[in-house]
């Protein structure tokens, strides 16, 4: 009997860890490698790079959701490693532990060929330069179709087709193509920075993107970016027993409202490092305003021992020994490079003249010095004209003798302003009465409004007074308006007198061309002028005239992409969003009463006049209730 029940145990308690099957486990491994087509063209690129090729050549139709042919003339595989490739950790970089904290080549996990087989159908050509034949392989989902001799050129040619064909929720997750184009386009740029001296190509749907011959560096910046940057750059060196630092940094005034063109690279691999890039931005302190981000494209070498690069699946986080000095000389660097090409807060951009040119401009004889001009007869104790009127405080103070100057009174006069200035306020205009709030605030006539420290606009009602935050309840009115136009095709335009010519990298090239029905609705008058160039013809009508038009497209930009990370808004909502934020008026600017009362009246015209962009009240009411018990005059 005993026997019978522990049989029987036995059975109920089955063992119920098993391994995975391969197939399972290489999907699950490519979750982290291959998030979308961009990982597998970043992988892909490394693979050939460390393969010792000097010539890749990339191609991409559907934005890499069809294909993505990676051809690269490297030292190629035999017929074993052209099959062993594709297995789990199979990789020549690592034999040891040890290995890990030694490496300087881009792949060393062995995961990425396993990853991307999982997913989808791969079809490999490659040929070592000593054979006669190379190797066709044949993948779809991790098992091997075919595998046979070939003729082939020497090094590799890599088709993969249908990413995530059987994994369709993956698949259903992607982007549109232009999104998805913009990250390969993200990653073909930091790969083809970190090697100047391999010749690439890219081209997406039979259009060539980018043709990048071997060069320095300083030239493919200008290949990748413009040649507009072949004259903004300012070189960046420097050699320390922790680091060696080389690279570039952008002259100020080439600043961008927009990011995409900060690149860190460790030991030649791009990384992402806030930490890092906040050394950049204090190096640029006094130089740039807040808003604005330099150009830079800088290079760490460093010891592998004294990193670690093995704590993020796609390799684009390190940790450091010593993250503090690396800091503390990369500001340092930046900044004296900066200095050193005269690029300071005193000098004018727009000049390249550096100060030995400016001395040697004439001969040093005939530099006249500077010459100072005096009133001999000037008596700073003399009495003959009082320098402040008699007024109440000179009953407690000796202030004539002590010299204070001619109006000091007028530094009062802000106690008494209200007073003196209501008599000359225009009275705003009835409007009905407007719920805030649970709060019903009447608005009367013969209505005192008044600004307080250019920020905040004080309006009398009924009750008591409310104070409205100019800038929030701007950015309301502006968010209502521009949503309004997006969705009626409504908006209008004010002609530009002149049309403004605006270089961008290729991402927010593809953003504007992705965005161009939308931003076109907002009043933009905007065309295609070439390879990565718009021309500004016109703005939306309600902004004004004075504003820069390429700052307005960069931060429009700009605004859309943090957005887009950040808050969870549809198109429309995000593109109405960003513009009103950058449209508004701002904390500190003064208001005239007509502009005031203006304001006012289109705020509570809003649907929502109550609440900001970011969810915070624009209005606070103070009754006189409340007033009484502060003064407790009850």
């Amino acid at each position: 009997m005993v026997n019978i029940i522990i049989a029987i145990l036995a059975a109920v308690m089955a063992d119920i860890i098993q391994l995975l099957p391969d197939s399972v486990a290489n999907q699950i491994a490519a979750g982290e490698v291959v998030q979308r087509p961009a990982s597998a063209v970043k992988e892909l690129i490394e693979n050939a790079i460390d393969a010792g090729s000097d010539k890749i050549q990339v191609i991409i139709k559907d934005a890499g959701k069809s294909l993505i042919q990676i051809i690269d003339n490297g030292c190629g595989m035999s017929p074993i490693d052209a099959r062993k490739c594709f297995e789990r950790h199979a990789t020549s970089k690592i034999k040891k532990a040890e290995d890990l904290f030694s490496i300087r080549t881009m792949g060393f996990r062995g995961e990425a060929m396993a990853s991307i087989a999982a997913i989808a159908q791969i079809e490999l050509k490659t040929r070592r330069h000593e054979d006669e034949l190379g190797t066709f392989v044949q993948i779809e989902g991790s098992e091997i179709l075919l595998q046979e001799p070939t003729s082939t050129a020497p090094g590799s040619s890599i088709y993969v087709k249908n990413l995530f064909y059987n994994t369709p929720a993956r698949r259903n997750f992607l982007k549109g193509n232009s999104v998805e184009m913009r990250h390969i386009v993200d990653e073909f740029q930091r790969v083809s920075l970190a090697h100047p001296e391999i010749f690439f190509t890219l081209h997406h749907d039979g259009n060539e993107v980018f043709h990048l011959p071997k060069s320095n560096l300083k030239q493919r910046i200008v290949h990748l970016l413009g040649n507009s940057y072949n004259q903004r750059l300012v070189p960046v060196e420097e050699e320390t027993s922790i680091i060696t630092l080389k690279g570039y940094v952008g002259k100020p005034e080439f600043a961008k409202k927009t990011r995409g063109e900060q690149f860190f690279f460790i030991n030649n691999r791009f990384i992402k490092d806030p930490y890092l890039n906040h050394a950049v931005l204090t190096a640029f302190e006094e130089l740039l305003p807040s808003d604005s981000y330099p150009l830079y494209v800088l290079f760490i070498d460093i010891d592998p021992s004294k990193i670690d690069i093995n704590v993020h699946p796609t390799k684009t986080e390190i940790k450091y020994q010593d993250e503090k000095s690396i800091y503390a000389i990369i500001r340092s660097a930046v900044k004296r490079s900066l200095g050193r090409y005269n690029i300071t807060p005193t000098l004018d951009f727009n000049q390249e003249t550096g100060f030995s040119q400016m001395i040697t401009q004439k001969a040093p004889e005939d530099i006249t010095p500077p010459q100072i001009s005096f009133n001999p007869n000037f008596n700073p104790f003399a009495t003959e004209q009082k320098p402040y009127k008699e007024s109440t405080f000179n009953r407690f103070t000796n202030a004539e003798q002590k010299g204070i100057p001619q109006n000091w009174s007028t530094l009062y006069t802000i106690a008494e302003a209200p007073i003196a200035l209501q008599e000359q306020l225009p009275l705003a205009k009835e409007t009905p009465q407007v719920t805030i709030a649970d709060q019903t605030v009447e608005k009367v006539s013969k209505q005192q409004i008044f600004q307080l420290h250019n920020r905040f606009i004080i309006s009398q009602i009924k009750s008591g007074f409310i104070l409205i935050d100019q800038q929030a309840a701007h950015e309301r009115i502006l968010y209502e308006r521009f949503l309004k136009q997006l969705n009626a095709h409504s908006g209008t335009s004010q002609q530009s007198l002149f049309p403004q010519t605006v270089d961008l990298n290729v991402n927010d090239f593809e953003l504007v061309k992705e965005l161009l029905p939308e931003i076109q609705s907002l009043g933009f008058l905007i065309r295609e002028f070439g390879k990565n160039t718009v021309v500004i013809e016109g703005i939306p009508a309600n902004i004004g005239s004075a504003v820069n038009e390429k700052e307005l497209l960069e931060q429009l930009l700009e605004g859309f992409k943090k957005n887009r990370s950040h808050l969870q808004l549809n198109k429309l909502e995000n593109l109405a969003h960003t513009m009103a934020k950058n449209a508004a008026i701002k904390s500190g600017i003064v208001l005239s009463v007509e502009e005031m009362n203006r304001l006012v009246d289109e705020l509570f015209a809003c649907q929502l006049p109550n609440t900001s962009l970011h969810a915070k009240p624009i209005i606070i009411t103070f009754t006189l209730d409340e007033l009484n018990h502060k003064f407790e005059n009850k």
